[in-house]
């Protein structure tokens, strides 16, 4: 929640000094503020994005390289939050954080830095140079933002996280209030303001510790903590004998807010460079972590003082014309894309195999990984990201946004037996071997799955879409009175921050279960191994040692939810065995790539599954 803070704080200060210069010349002088935002924020900005790109191209993962090099691109180009929208749209783009994913808010405000004047400026002249009318206009503009933000987020999270339009209002209303200060009421004045100032820092820190991942964000939820920023900032501009102002003025409150925007573009790749480093599959000791975090501040004090206070006041750019800081800004996003560039050709010739071949290995139960990457391993380490089920490409899988449950059917042998597939992705992954077996007349397949969407019935306040969808398919299932409903489901995300998941999971599945038709076989099947991270970006720093990136069983088996599907009025399938040995998971089994992200299968592997799911799936067909 300390970006809401940011915006709150940058928009009222940046629209203070609009107002000031508009009411005091008449008109906002475009170059010099553009030049004089440059020096204030990019010069710490372009030296932590080279020194983050040139410590990644060293320590990072090799199938890392190519997503941090268009990061970094974006990022030189001011667009990174963009970017991060496109990636967070991409359901199945399952990446690793970026080093430069902190810079997505800065590209929010250099954006806003770079529309709000304009807009202030036309406004200033279409009201006549009143304050009211302008006022009553961006009272408008933030209003439009904030529905926008509000609706969005119940569309597509990712989009209203990330964008501007979303996100404007957060920033427009730090403007708002710096234009009310200018109006000076009589009631800016009043004894409840510091009361208030109080109230708004126990607002922020409500959200700072209640709002967690499961909370979605932004949406009506980001009003919280900016009013609560806006109370503070309304108490600080009329400092009283009881406000919190003499608390957040203490030395070492000042201390780190003058190096705050330093501290920023320094703590991430702090954290995220040394784990991406070890591999995400071992975590950092948290002695580690906040070392790393305390060492952030001294360098950050390094930053202000020989990159951020230098660059804003060095006299080759403030004494000439405001072109020649444009024009520095032009060429450092030119000297960022050219080594991006330049770096891309060898990150792109980079080799990710081993020289030698492996023999295509039958699927078996408790398979001995491959110890090494071979040269003719499917999917290529290059392609494990596009090697996805057909379902996402032939239009049989729901989006999050979807409520259509008419299903897909597959196969033409009227006296096959129909078998009902039934969850989220973690069913949609076994696609690939269940279309095969409607290809060769096997069964007939009703295919019945969404993106993040369980077949257990669970609350879903945030995700109506869902229960909308999953409430239709278990109506037309009772309809159709399938032979078999195969449910299969990502479970440790659906209960993933509930005390007691496994008897949470074990009465919404058994809720299914019960709502499903009495003449249909029902199967449970064992959710696919868990891992930490991409085995892919393990396996690329890792070419000739893949026991490296092999998973623990214990680690990827969750052994209380499997024991709550098991108690349950079904059949279960188990296809554990398959993946796993005694000990691991391996991550290559004969030539082929076993995970196309941390907790689903490549498509290539499900379909080498086809004939182990056969036999296993017609012991439970009437």
């Amino acid at each position: 929640m300390g970006v809401d803070v940011f915006f709150v704080i940058s928009g009222f200060l940046i629209t203070g000094h609009i107002w000031s210069e508009m009411q005091a010349h008449g008109r906002l002088r475009f170059a010099e503020f553009y030049a004089r935002r440059a020096r204030r924020i990019l010069p710490a900005s372009f030296v932590v994005l080279l020194l983050s790109l040139m410590a990644s191209l060293i320590w990072l993962p090799p199938l890392q390289l190519p997503a941090m090099l268009r990061a970094a691109a974006a990022t030189s180009l001011y667009v990174p939050n963009v970017l991060f929208a496109v990636e967070g749209t991409d359901y199945l783009a399952e990446t690793a954080p970026s080093v430069f994913q902190h810079y997505w808010s800065l590209g929010i405000e250099e954006q806003f830095y770079l529309l709000w004047p304009l807009l202030m400026a036309l406004v200033f002249v279409w009201a006549k140079r009143s304050l009211r009318g302008v006022v009553v206009s961006l009272v408008f503009v933030v209003a439009i933002s904030f529905a926008c933000s509000v609706v969005v987020t119940e569309i597509s999270q990712p989009i209203a996280f990330f964008m501007l339009p979303t996100r404007a209002w957060e920033l427009g209303a730090g403007g708002l209030l710096a234009l009310l200060v200018a109006a000076a009421p009589r009631w800016l004045n009043a004894r409840i303001l510091p009361f208030l100032g109080w109230l708004g820092l126990a607002m922020i820190l409500v959200t700072a510790f209640t709002y967690t991942a499961q909370t979605t964000f932004p949406g009506w939820q980001a009003a919280l903590p900016v009013a609560g920023t806006a109370l503070v900032i309304l108490a600080g501009v009329r400092r009283g004998r009881y406000g919190p102002a003499k608390v957040l003025s203490v030395r070492p409150a000042l201390f780190l807010g003058g190096i705050s925007y330093s501290l920023y573009l320094i703590h991430w790749p702090l954290q995220v460079i040394p784990q991406e480093a070890v591999g995400v599959s071992s975590p950092l000791p948290l002695s580690a972590t906040l070392a790393l975090g305390a060492a952030a501040v001294p360098l950050a004090w390094l930053s202000w003082k020989y990159v951020e206070e230098p660059g804003r006041k060095w006299r080759f750019l403030t004494l000439s014309r405001p072109r020649r800081s444009l024009v520095a800004t032009i060429c450092a996003s030119v000297a960022v894309l050219a080594l991006a560039a330049v770096a891309s050709v060898p990150v792109n010739a980079m080799q990710l195999s081993d020289d030698r071949e492996a023999p295509q290995a039958d699927v078996t139960m408790l398979p001995e990984g491959t110890p090494f990457v071979p040269s003719n391993m499917r999917p290529t380490l290059r392609a494990v990201a596009d090697d996805n089920p057909e379902i996402y490409s032939n239009g049989c899988h729901r989006n999050f946004s979807a409520t259509d449950a008419s299903g897909c059917q597959l196969g033409k042998n009227s006296e096959a037996p129909l078998v009902a597939l039934f969850g989220d992705s973690h069913a949609a992954q076994w696609y690939p071997a269940l279309a095969e077996l409607a290809d060769r007349g096997t069964i007939r397949l009703d295919v019945n799955t969404k993106s993040s969407c369980a077949s257990a019935i669970l609350a879903e306040p945030d995700y109506g879409a869902c229960e909308v969808w999953r409430e239709a398919v278990i109506e037309r299932l009772n309809a159709a009175a399938p032979d078999v409903v195969l449910l299969a489901n990502y479970s440790r995300a659906q209960v993933a921050s509930d005390a007691n998941a496994a008897q949470t999971w074990r009465d919404a599945l058994g809720a299914t279960v019960n709502a499903l038709p009495s003449s249909s076989g029902v199967v449970v099947i064992a959710d696919t191994p868990h891992a930490l991270a991409n085995p892919s970006i393990c396996l690329s720093a890792h070419l000739d040692d893949t026991s490296e990136c092999a998973i623990s069983r214990e680690t990827a088996i969750d052994p209380d939810t499997r024991a709550a599907e098991q108690d349950l009025d079904a059949e279960y399938l188990d296809f554990v065995d398959y993946f796993c040995n005694e000990s691991s998971c391996p991550a290559v089994i004969g030539n082929a790539l076993v995970y196309r992200d941390a907790h689903h299968m490549t498509a290539t592997f499900a379909f080498s599954m086809t004939d182990a799911f056969e036999e296993q799936l017609l012991r439970h067909i009437p």
